[in-house]
């Protein structure tokens, strides 16, 4: 009599996987169940497309909260992984191949919309998705060595999302660094216009606050790991930041609603020899040429005040600007000192000129005005109200001796 079907006696005996072997994968019971996993996964990579991105939606908050074109992205590279791994999965005797393919679906631009961590928890959900869906997918007897080879090609895909991240920052960095040199040199030459401020956003420069600009020599040999050093420095003192490495020249812009002063003075170890000088304090990128200017233009003229502070402000420069031909620093003295001096009553240009020309004394000013040395006095503290400048001072009155002289120089020419 015929055995039933049903009956124990008409099943075929269950297969069983090997004992794994230290170090080793298990092998598949027999190339039939090996070619029955490989369909079977094969025919189940719709399913396994449609269960990530369930899961994607479901788990990954950060996914949810992507734009609809960076969504559309981030499913592509999930699918382009699971067809990879059902193409390699049709020989995996052989080494991984096609990994980086994975990635190259999406454009470069992605890896600034999600990060590092974001991808390998990509990376997780759709491995745990194809693990989940082994059972199902896998020939009898062969759910493990499915897992296993699902686990070692996971391995792959996060070894070659850590390449694309280093090789894209790689890039990014190099692309920086090239922004940031051409958005100083316009700001320097003053070319302010909206393509820079466009160039400026793209480095992350948020515009909130003041702006500082302190100019120096570099260091010696400032290859690029120094410079890339010194860019971080400079980043971590205040919110924003930008490094121009003109020549021997370091200029060095500072922006934020920090003490600005203060992150100048941090970075005074990272600039070479010599001085160090400080632009007028600046709002917007306008302002900010003009004070990278005044800064530039002090440098070149340091040299001629010996006693310099380290750092100096621009405008304690004044006047060996005016010597080294800044017209923006004569300017300057004219219409700060010389021109309200000649504009106020009492005598106080004439009392200034008798002083000065009189060696600073107040006696020999008093005589030569016919006034009585307290009247002198009176006078030069007015000056000093006028201008910010006390003519008591010794530097200070260098800066009024130098305006009188451009001032009654622009004078005569007028």
């Amino acid at each position: 009599m015929a055995t039933s079907p049903r009956t124990p006696a008409a099943r075929a005996p269950r297969r069983t996987v090997p004992p794994v072997p230290d170090g080793g994968t298990a092998a598949p019971s027999t190339p039939a169940d090996q070619s029955e996993t490989q369909r079977r996964v094969r025919e189940g990579t719709g399913l396994l497309a449609a269960a990530a991105m369930r899961r994607l939606d479901a788990d990954l908050s950060w996914y949810r909260a992507l734009p609809a074109e960076d969504r559309s992205w981030v499913n592509l590279v999930a699918q382009a992984g699971i067809t990879a791994f059902v193409t390699w999965y049709a020989d995996p005797t052989q080494p991984p191949h096609g990994v980086g393919e994975i990635f190259a679906t999406a454009p470069p631009e992605l890896t600034r919309s999600i990060s590092l961590q974001h991808t390998l928890q990509l990376v997780r959900v759709v491995v745990d998705v194809v693990e989940t869906h082994s059972d199902r997918l896998a020939a009898p007897g062969a759910e493990r060595e499915l897992r296993e080879a699902v686990l070692r090609y996971s391995r792959e895909v996060a070894f070659s999302a850590a390449e694309v991240y280093a090789r894209a920052a790689e890039v990014r960095g190099a692309w920086d660094a090239r922004l940031e040199a051409l958005v100083v040199d316009a700001l320097v030459r003053g070319d302010a216009d909206d393509a820079l401020r466009s160039r400026v956003s793209a480095l992350g420069w948020s515009g909130r606050g003041a702006t500082l600009v302190v100019v120096g020599t570099t260091t010696a040999h400032m290859d690029e790991v120094r410079a890339a050093d010194l860019r971080r420095a400079t980043r971590r003192a205040a919110d924003d930041a930008l490094v121009g490495i003109l020549g021997d020249r370091l200029v060095v812009f500072l922006g934020g609603e920090g003490d600005l002063r203060a992150a100048a003075m941090s970075l005074l170890p990272r600039f070479g020899p010599g001085p160090v000088v400080v632009g007028p304090t600046a709002t917007g990128l306008a302002e900010a040429t003009r004070s990278a200017r005044a800064a530039l233009a002090g440098l070149a003229a340091a040299a001629g005040w010996e006693q310099a502070p380290r750092p100096v402000h621009a405008d304690d420069l004044l006047p060996e600007r005016v010597l080294v031909g800044d017209a923006e620093a004569r300017r300057a003295l004219v219409e700060r000192a010389y021109a309200p001096l000649a504009a106020s009553q009492g005598s106080l240009l004439e009392t200034l000129s008798a002083y000065l020309g009189g060696g600073r004394s107040l006696e020999a000013a008093a005589r030569s005005l016919y006034v009585h040395p307290n009247t002198v006095r009176y006078r030069l503290r007015r000056v000093a109200d006028v201008t910010g400048w006390d003519p008591l001072d010794a530097r200070e009155s260098y800066v009024l001796q130098t305006a009188l002289a451009v001032g009654r120089l622009d004078g005569a020419a007028g």
